[in-house]
Order: structure tokens, then sequence, then C-alpha cells
């Protein structure tokens, strides 16, 4: 099995994308593990203006640290009528990194004279592929939809209790974890990357 580090230590992000990968990991004889699986991988100062740029930050920290096959990824919600914002600034719009509930919130009260037509957003995740000899593939998904005018939904975290998902009358967070993975932005980065895994790692 060749192991490839995924830049994160959240579990619940390495078993997710176990999931999205599985058959071409099966294929290829893949295996993922987190960052946690190395004592003293650094945590990466994400100093870059783009989603890509950020993630690139990772996995190439995380290639030249393991010296093993890295994937990290970005990801934001990008609203039109806010020119792309939150974007990079999604986890800590409000001015606190991870708080969810102010985050929402400021952001529903910054759109809310915005009229329906108006509130096309879409979440934006950027993957990235680095090997420990310099090689860098990156990707791109999008999950386009609009904001709603209340939070709904118990599943999902961050934004997707307001994202009404494009074709369909639910938002992100009432999605069960296999609908979403079908359809999400995450997914579709890394569904993106399984051609350079193959050409990379096959």
């Amino acid at each position: 099995m060749t192991r490839v580090v995924l830049a994160t230590r959240n579990d619940h992000k390495v078993g997710e994308l176990r999931a999205i990968l599985a058959d071409v990991c099966e294929e290829l004889g893949l295996e993922i593990v987190g960052a946690s699986e190395f004592p003293g991988a650094p945590d990466v100062v994400e100093d870059e203006v783009t989603f890509e740029g950020n993630a690139r930050l990772k996995a190439e920290a995380l290639a030249a640290f393991t010296g093993l096959p890295s994937l990290a990824d970005d990801s934001g919600l990008a609203v039109d009528v806010l020119g792309g914002a939150p974007g990079i600034f999604s986890a800590r719009w409000s001015g606190r990194h991870g708080d969810d509930q102010a985050n929402l919130d400021l952001l529903l009260a910054q759109v809310a004279d915005v009229k329906d037509e108006h509130r096309a957003a879409a979440f934006v995740c950027a993957a990235v592929l680095a090997l420990p000899d310099g090689t860098v593939r990156a990707t791109e998904g999008r999950m386009p939809g609009a904001l709603a005018r209340e939070p709904k939904g118990a599943n999902g975290f961050g934004y997707d209790p307001v994202l009404v998902v494009e074709g369909d009358t639910r938002h992100a967070a009432e999605l069960s974890p296999d609908e979403k993975n079908a359809i999400s932005h995450r997914g579709k980065a890394f569904r993106e990357m399984v051609p350079h895994l193959r050409e990379l790692l096959g």
C-alpha cells in the first residue's frame, strides 16, 4: 500500500475523503491517512489569497515533512453579490475563527436586503496533490446554489444551513452525507483529482 497523507488532523475529513476516493484507492493500492499520524507535522499558516494557494501550502509542507504524496484542500463560500466573499475568509468572517453561528449571523445580516434573485452563491473547493519531488496538481469543484433567509437542517457544518442547493429545494444541511458527497464542492474537486492520482501514483 502507498500511503497518501491528507493535510488535516480532522478524522471526519479523513473518513469523508476515504469514502469519496474509495474506488481509486482500491484500484491503485492507496491508503489515506491524516496528518495526526505524523508527530511534529507542521501547522501551516494559510496566508495565500486563493483557495488553491492555501491548499498548495498545506500539501507541499506535508509532502516535504513526511516524504509521502500529500493531498490538501481549502474551501469556503463565495457569494456573488459580495464579490466572491467570504471566500478564503469563510471560517473567520465574523472575526473569530471557526465560530459558525457568528459567521452565519453576520452573513445573513449583510445580505438581508438583497432580493432573492440576487442571492446566488456557491461552495468552492480547491484540492492539491503534492509529491516529495515537487510535482503538484490542482483541481477545483463548485456546489452552486442560493442563500436562504433562514438556516435549516442539522447535517453538515459552517454555512451548510443557509445554502439552498441548485436544482433542489433543500438546504445543504438537509442532505444526507452520501447525497452531499455526490454533489459537494469537495466531492467534485477530489473526483477531478482521480486522473492525476492514476498518472502519478498508478
